[in-house]
Formats: structure tokens, sequence, C-alpha cells
């Protein structure tokens, strides 16, 4: 038999197409490609799969496949200070010629003087206060401005790169992979609502109705004849710690079944994630990588923090519970995306 071109031209796509069939699925396509093989990396996988398998024992039905995030710590860094706080830093210089008496008042004295360590001492509380003075006093798109326009120009001080750009590449992956097989992704932080939102679907690829955050008071009132709503400096909402499962069952609406988050205010959601009924993903992510991100727990020996801390007692809650730690350092291929 003679062989002409045109029988090898066509004789090729046929080739290649059953070497790629023959292909083990594993080499073809890696779904976490930014994660480390191992238990972690596997696990998550497993779980997809498990819910995922129309008429196995595991299934979830596509409208119950919910995963929620928490921010800080778990989707960007929370180093050296939480970004809503280097935020309000920057807001309080800028509004400090109108208030010459923070000059004298902790603990809005130590960010004006750069103080950072004695800023850190107190804890969640100071920068509440710091917050709260920053935060208030305009209208909701007014602070929204303000908010998108300052995430146009900071600078993280140790990576002097945008925030915006230092999500973590394993958790973006993630988090397409989830949504890839029918999942609804919400982030759940104790991070302010209005100041996560402006930049929530940019960066992660969750829509602002799928933030669950803290919130301050608002009122609605009329200004030049229109209608706006007015920040008021008072706390509405926290969501942190139990508060947690308090905001998904009120903005959500669906217990989770999957759930992520870095420390011991996280702790209540895993919870409640973890007591609902069939297959279930509890996460923390252990900051154990400190040439790439940084080093701190005080979990396993590692230094304390003021800032995201994880505690012993919740790595000793997990080992118990079930619950899969995530090592920065052994997990993580890679942590940040590339320079854009």
């Amino acid at each position: 038999m003679t062989f002409h071109s045109s029988h090898i031209r066509r004789a090729i796509p046929v080739l290649i197409a059953g070497i790629l069939l023959a292909a083990p699925a594993a080499a073809q396509t890696d779904p976490l490609p930014s994660w480390n093989d191992g238990a972690n990396k596997q696990a998550i996988i497993a779980f997809v799969e498990a819910v995922t398998e129309e008429g196995g024992p595991d299934y979830v039905a596509p409208g119950d496949r919910i995963a929620t995030f928490d921010n800080d710590g778990t989707l960007w860094p929370s180093h050296p200070i939480y970004t809503q706080l280097a935020f309000a830093i920057d807001r309080l210089k800028a509004m400090a010629p109108e208030h010459p008496e923070w000059k004298s008042t902790e603990p809005f004295k130590f960010a004006l003087e750069n103080d950072m360590e004695a800023l850190a001492k107190g804890g969640e509380k100071g920068g509440m206060k710091i917050i709260a003075a920053t935060h208030a006093g305009m209208s909701t798109a007014d602070f929204e401005k303000i908010v998108t326009d300052w995430y146009k120009t900071a600078k993280h001080p140790r990576f002097d790169r945008p925030y915006t750009d230092l999500a973590y590449q394993p958790m973006l992956d993630l988090m397409d992979y989830l949504r890839a097989n029918d999942f609804k992704t919400f982030i759940v932080s104790g991070g302010g609502i209005e100041f996560m939102r402006p930049m929530t679907e940019a960066v992660y690829g969750i829509p602002t109705e799928q933030v669950v955050g803290s919130s301050i008071k608002t009122r609605f009132e009329k200004v030049d004849g229109k209608p706006v709503l007015m920040r008021l400096p008072e706390v509405a909402f926290d969501d942190n710690e139990g508060g947690k499962p308090v905001g998904i069952n009120a903005h959500i609406g669906k217990r989770p079944i999957a759930a992520f988050g870095n420390t011991d205010g996280d702790s209540q959601m895993l919870e409640w994630t973890a007591a609902g009924d069939g297959k279930r993903l509890m996460m923390l992510v252990f900051h154990d990588d400190a040439e790439r991100e940084y080093t701190y727990g005080p979990a396993n020996g590692e230094p304390d923090t003021h800032f995201g801390a994880f505690t012993q007692a919740l790595m000793d809650k997990a080992t118990r519970r079930g619950w899969n730690v995530i090592s920065m350092k052994n997990d993580w291929a890679t942590i940040f995306p590339p320079v854009k």
C-alpha cells in the first residue's frame, strides 16, 4: 500500500488524540498547580471529587456547595499589621491636623509616631479605636472611593508590591478549582465589609454580595436633597469568633461544607461547618515560612503575635478534630503570584 502525504496529515491528529486519551488524567491537568504534592493537596482533591460524584454516597447538590474563607492571613498577609489597619493609619495621618489631641492620646499617638511595636501591644482593641475614628463621618459612597483610591497606590512595606497583588496563589488556585466544580465561594472575615468589597472581585473572583464582614452602623439621610447612607462611629456587627457563624447564617443562609481560616478567631466557623451532615473539609493556614512570607504562632513554638495568632490550643483542637493544617512552607510551591 502506498502512503500519500494526505494520508499522513489525516493520521497525525488521530495519533495525537490517542496519545492524549492514553495519558493519565493527572498528567494532563493539575487542579492545584501551586500546591506541593502531599496529604493536604490530596485531601482537597478527594473532598471535591467525593461531593461532586453524582450518585456517590457523599454527593452534594451544586446549590449547597458553599465554601467560606477568612481573609487576613488566609487569603493575603496579615503581617506586619492587618491591611485595614495600615489603611486606617494612613487615614489617621491625613486627618491628624484636624485632631491635635491625637498627638497625646493612645493608641493614636503610636500610629502618628510610627511606633508599630507599641501599637501592636494594643492588639485588635487599639486597632479598632483607630478604625472607628477614621472610617466614619462620611457616606458609604465616599468611603468606597477613598478605599478604592488607597488600593491603587498603597504598597506592602516588606514586599513593595500593591496589597492587591499579594493574594496567596495557592488559595487563588483553590478557589478557582472549587468554582470550576460548582462551589460558591464566600469571604467571611473579621475585616470591614466595606473595606474588602472594593477589591474582592478583582483579586479573588468573589463578588461583593458574597462578602461577609464586620460593619459599622449606617444611617439614611438626605444631603442636598439626595439620599445617602452615612457611616457612624459605632460597631454594628463584629464578624469574628462566634460572630462568624452568625454572619454566615444571616448573610448566606446555608451552612458551609468547606471552611478555611488561620487563627483562633476562625475556630467557630470551622466548628459550625464541621457540625453539619455529610462530608466536610476544614483547613487552617499555618504561617511557618519566614523566608517567603512570615513565621508566627505561638503554636509549635513559633513566635507569638498580636495580629492573627494561631495558638497551641487551636493546633491541638485541629489535631483532635481532624482538621487539616496547611504548612505554608511545605504545602505551597509558591506564595504570591508573579510580579505583573
